[in-house]
């Protein structure tokens, strides 16, 4: 297997009218890494340092996108339930695939994101 990182998924945009209330989310809920580039915007990483990004006020958010990005959890149903919990909706409830567990949802900046869960 090669060592190029050519083709790999590195960086995401997410839009957001509130960056902080946006980082807080995702710091509470997956446990990113959030800092401030030295340009002021408010960024990420995820935690296995394999994708960074930033929340972007310039971006609105897409109601029903072609394209969904998945957070992978350790537990699903309980990664649903502190969602709920920060107050944030789940539009496509926990579903059950041949050997997956996908959920989607809306985060603070009303991206629709989804949720997987590796087979155990």
């Amino acid at each position: 297997m090669s060592d190029s990182k050519h083709g790999k998924i590195c960086y995401v945009e997410l839009p957001s009218a509130n960056p902080a209330k946006s980082a807080d989310f995702y710091r509470e809920i997956f446990g990113w890494n959030i800092r401030t580039r030295g340009d002021g915007a408010t960024s990420f990483d995820d935690t296995v340092g394999g994708v960074s990004g930033s929340f972007d006020t310039n971006k609105k958010p897409v109601a029903n996108p072609g394209l969904i990005l998945s957070i992978m959890v350790d537990d699903i149903r309980a990664t649903i339930e502190e969602i709920v919990a920060y107050g944030c909706e789940i539009v496509d409830p926990l579903g059950f695939y041949p050997s997956e567990l996908i959920a989607h949802f809306r985060d603070p900046g009303g991206n629709l994101i989804g949720l997987y869960q590796e087979p155990k």
